[in-house]
């Protein structure tokens, strides 16, 4: 079984496990792995500022309301996304999950107020901006200005191929200047990408651009969070987000990685006495 239908089938298990009868992507067409209600597909309903956040989005998650949204999807990303994340806004605890994921010590105060689907333009010339799928910010007197996180479930592994990097980007060497490991990186995924098959490296690179324009190379971190699976495609995407992470960590870019299942693993051995019915949802539907 390839990851993708690992996944899958995991989360149609989950559903058939909660109680939930699927609906295919059109409703009564295509294949049954959509929740008939989005709330059904979320630990807690969306916060309005979340929502918005989406609708203003550019990935279509709350699309057209009379089929399927995409955020209903059992195997969707930005509803893992939120899962994971929206919690801790709504009990307003995000030092918790900022230490959580690696970013600081579990002791730090810097971190109060996550975002979901930001955008950090890279050019005034462009007229799209990558959104970024979950921006921790952190108190104005902190170093580190923002905590940013890209995450990947179950589309790392579909058959859909994912795109290089554009060539516009690589004309503008202003941008580049000090950062020359990963424009000679940039280039060998320019304008096609024949190399990475999971990771997604120019939509990595696109967001290091955005946030080191706005705060420099020392005023962020970037977390790649992915769900892993069993056999080779597993181990070949663990190898490619390693090989990133040495290029970019030779040209001074704060970056790490982290799966799902250790993150979740993390927090229910250190937060599931506090916070008891998210940890036990977490680890029933994604471990």
């Amino acid at each position: 079984m390839n990851g993708y239908e690992y996944i899958l089938t995991k989360q149609t298990s989950w559903a058939a496990n909660s109680g939930i009868s699927l609906i295919g992507s059109q409703g009564k067409r295509g294949r049954p792995a959509y929740t008939p209600k989005l709330d059904q597909n979320l630990f807690q309903p969306l916060l309005p500022e979340v929502k918005k956040s989406f609708e203003g989005g550019d990935g279509g998650e709350l699309g057209k309301k009379d089929i399927p949204r995409k955020m209903q999807a059992v195997h969707s990303s930005s509803a893992l996304g939120v899962n994971i994340f929206q919690y801790w806004k709504s009990t307003n605890s995000i030092p918790v999950i900022a230490a959580q994921c690696g970013f600081c010590r579990a002791d730090s105060k810097v971190s109060n107020e996550i975002y979901f689907e930001e955008k950090y333009p890279i050019s005034d010339t462009f007229g799209y901006h990558p959104n970024i799928d979950i921006v921790i910010h952190n108190v104005a007197s902190s170093k580190i200005k923002r905590f940013a996180v890209e995450c990947k479930f179950s589309e790392s592994y579909g058959a859909h191929k994912h795109g290089g990097l554009k060539t516009k980007y690589l004309g503008l060497p202003e941008i580049w200047s000090d950062i020359p490991n990963i424009y000679n990186f940039s280039e060998a995924i320019s304008p096609n990408d024949n190399k990475f098959v999971h990771l997604h490296p120019a939509q990595l690179v696109k967001h290091i651009l955005g946030l080191k324009r706005q705060f420099n190379k020392t005023g962020f971190r970037l977390l790649y969070l992915w769900y892993d699976v069993f056999g080779d495609q597993g181990k070949l995407h663990h190898d490619e987000v390693l090989e990133f992470s040495e290029v970019v960590k030779k040209d001074g870019i704060k970056f790490h990685s982290l799966t799902y299942q250790a993150l979740i693993l993390n927090m229910a051995n250190n937060l599931r006495s506090v916070h008891p019915n998210y940890v036990k949802y977490l680890t029933e539907r994604y471990i």
